[in-house]
C-alpha cells in the first residue's frame, strides 16, 4: 500500500509529461478525468475479483450489475485504451463517453469535454506517456482507500490551484477558511447542505468529513450544490466519488439565471449553506433578478456593477425557515457599500443576520484583499435575537509567501468566540441590532464595533476611510490654494 506522499507524488507526477506543451491552467481537464477513469476500472476489477471469490469462480455473477458500483461496457475498461497505440485520444474519448453512457444516472457527463482528440496538444505519444505512467499502480480500495484517495485529489486541486494561478478561484477556496465555516455551521447527521457556487465541491466535502472526524453518522447528510463552469461541476462530482460520498446532487447551470435545485416550482429549501460566490460580477440579469419567479429580491435588486446582494439573497431564500443557517465568504465591501445600503437595512431589520467576522488579507488566491464570513440564522437562540455578534479576527492569520492561511489555534479562537457570543476586549462584541440600524448607511463594518487592542494592523476599511478624510483635507487645500492665485 502506498503512503500518503507517494501517492501524491505518483499523481501528480502525471501533469509533468503536460508542461511544455499545454497551460498550466489545463491541466486540470485531462488529469482528474485519466485519475478518474483509472480509478473506476481498478475499483470495478477488485469488485469482479472479491465476486469470483464468493461464488466459486462464476465469472457470470462476478459480471453482474450489482456487484459494482459502476458499470464498464466491453471494449471500454482502462486495459482496452491501453493498448492502443494510434489515434489514443479517440479510443480515450470513446470509453468515457461509453461509460457515460452505461451509468446514465451516476456519470453523465462526469468526464468533461475535453478535446482528447486534438493531437496538436495530445499527441499519441504524450498520451500514452500519461497512461503508462498511471498504469504503474492500482488504484482500488484495498491499494487506496476512500479517505486517502480523497486527501489526494484535494491535493491536486491545491497545486493545480498554485500552478495556474489566475484559474485558481473558480474551484478552490482557502481549506483552512472552509474548516473554520464547517465548524460554526456545525451540520448534524440527516440534513440537507447545499453550495451554490460550490466549484470543486470542498465546501460540501467537508461537512461530511467533519461528521466523520466526530465519530457521527456521515453518509446520511444530503450534499447538494450548484457550479456554472462544466469542467469544474465534473471535478465537484468526481470529488465525491473519491472521496467514498454517493449520496449527492450537484448540478450545472448559473445560479442566478437558472437555479438547478427546485422544488414544486420553488427554490428548494435547505438546512444548511455554505457559500464562498464569485464576488462583484458585472454579467449578470439585473432586468430578470428585478422580476425574480423566485422571490429571491427579498431585500431589493442589487446594482448591475455587483451582483453580490443577489446571491445573497438567492441564499436566504434557499433557506429551511425551520432551521435553515448560512455562512458566506465576502470580501469586506458587501458590509458598507453605500450603493447596498438599503439592502443591508432590510437584512439587519429582518433579524437574520446571527454574525459577521472580520478576516485577514491574502486569504483569496492571487488577491491580498481582506474578507469576511457573513452568517445568518433563521432560528436564532433567545439571547442572540435583535443583536449581531461581531468577531474582529483580521489578525488571526500566518502569512506564508502571497498566501495567508488559519492555524488550528485560530480557528479554535474564533470559533470559541462564535459560540460564546460574549464581549471578548478587543476580538469580539454583541451589538444590539437598533444600534446598526441608527448608521443611515447600516454598515456591518466589523471595526466599527470592535477595535483590536495593540494591534498593529489597520484594516482595509480603517484605511479606506482615514484615506477619504485625508483627501477631502488635501482637496480643500489645493481648492483654497487656486482660489488665492485668482
Amino acid at each position: 500500500m502506498m503512503t500518503q506522499q507517494e501517492l501524491e507524488k505518483y499523481l501528480w507526477g502525471a501533469a509533468t509529461t503536460l508542461r511544455g506543451t499545454i497551460d498550466a491552467g489545463d491541466y486540470k481537464q485531462y488529469i482528474f478525468p485519466l485519475m478518474f477513469f483509472k480509478r473506476i476500472s481498478d475499483v470495478y476489477d477488485e469488485e469482479f475479483d472479491n465476486a469470483l471469490a464468493e461464488s466459486d469462480g462464476d465469472l457470470e455473477y462476478a459480471a453482474f450489475a450489482e456487484n459494482h458500483h459502476f458499470q464498464i461496457p466491453d471494449g471500454a475498461h482502462w486495459q482496452d485504451v491501453r493498448e492502443v497505440t494510434t489515434n489514443v485520444g479517440l479510443a480515450l474519448q470513446n470509453a468515457m463517453r461509453a461509460i457515460e453512457k452505461a451509468n446514465p444516472d451516476t456519470l453523465d457527463g462526469i468526464f468533461g469535454d475535453a478535446s482528447w482528440t486534438n493531437k496538436d496538444r495530445l499527441s499519441d505519444a504524450m498520451l500514452t506517456n500519461l497512461i503508462e505512467h498511471y498504469s504503474q499502480h492500482k488504484l482500488n480500495l484495498k491499494n487506496v482507500p476512500d479517505d486517502k484517495l480523497g486527501n489526494a485529489y484535494e491535493y491536486l486541486i491545491k497545486e493545480f490551484a498554485d500552478d495556474s494561478g489566475h484559474t485558481a478561484a473558480e474551484f478552490y477556496t482557502n481549506r483552512t477558511v472552509v474548516k473554520l465555516m464547517t465548524m460554526i455551521m456545525d451540520p448534524q447527521p440527516g440534513e440537507s447542505v447545499y453550495d451554490p457556487t460550490c466549484g470543486s465541491g470542498g465546501l460540501l466535502l467537508n461537512c461530511a468529513l467533519h461528521l466523520k472526524e466526530e465519530g457521527k453518522e456521515y453518509r446520511t447528510l444530503k450534499l447538494y450544490g450548484q457550479e456554472i463552469n462544466l469542467l469544474t461541476s465534473a471535478i465537484a462530482r468526481m470529488n465525491m466519488f473519491m472521496h467514498g460520498i454517493e449520496e449527492f446532487d450537484i448540478v450545472r447551470g448559473n445560479t442566478l439565471s437558472n437555479p438547478g435545485l427546485l422544488e414544486n416550482d420553488e427554490l428548494k429549501k435547505f438546512n444548511v449553506i455554505l457559500a464562498n460566490p464569485p464576488y462583484s460580477i458585472k454579467s449578470w440579469d439585473r432586468g430578470a433578478f428585478e422580476n425574480d419567479p423566485y422571490g429571491r429580491n427579498l431585500w431589493g435588486t442589487p446594482p448591475q456593477g455587483c451582483a453580490d446582494y443577489a446571491f445573497q439573497q438567492h441564499i436566504q431564500k434557499s433557506l429551511d425557515l425551520g432551521n435553515g443557517r448560512s455562512i458566506s465568504l465576502w470580501p469586506h465591501g458587501v458590509l458598507f457599500r453605500d450603493s447596498e445600503a438599503e439592502m443591508r437595512r432590510k437584512m439587519v431589520e429582518s433579524d437574520i443576520v446571527e454574525c459577521v467576522i472580520g478576516l485577514g488579507p491574502n486569504l483569496f488566491y492571487n488577491s491580498s484583499m481582506v474578507s469576511c464570513l457573513l452568517i445568518t440564522n433563521n432560528n436564532k437562540h433567545d439571547e442572540r435575537k435583535g443583536k449581531v455578534l461581531f468577531i474582529q479576527a483580521v489578525d488571526e492569520i500566518r502569512k506564508e509567501n502571497t498566501m495567508s492561511f488559519l492555524e488550528a489555534h485560530h480557528i479554535t479562537k474564533i470559533h470559541n468566540a462564535y459560540l460564546a457570543a460574549d464581549d471578548i476586549p478587543g476580538f469580539s462584541k454583541l451589538i444590539d441590532g437598533k444600534e446598526i440600524l441608527e448608521d443611515k448607511n447600516t454598515r456591518l463594518s466589523v471595526e466599527l464595533f470592535v477595535n483590536p487592542e495593540c494591534s498593529g494592523t489597520e484594516t482595509f476599511t480603517q484605511v479606506h476611510e482615514e484615506w477619504a478624510a485625508h483627501s477631502g483635507v488635501i482637496n480643500n487645500s489645493l481648492k483654497n490654494m487656486l482660489e488665492s492665485f485668482n
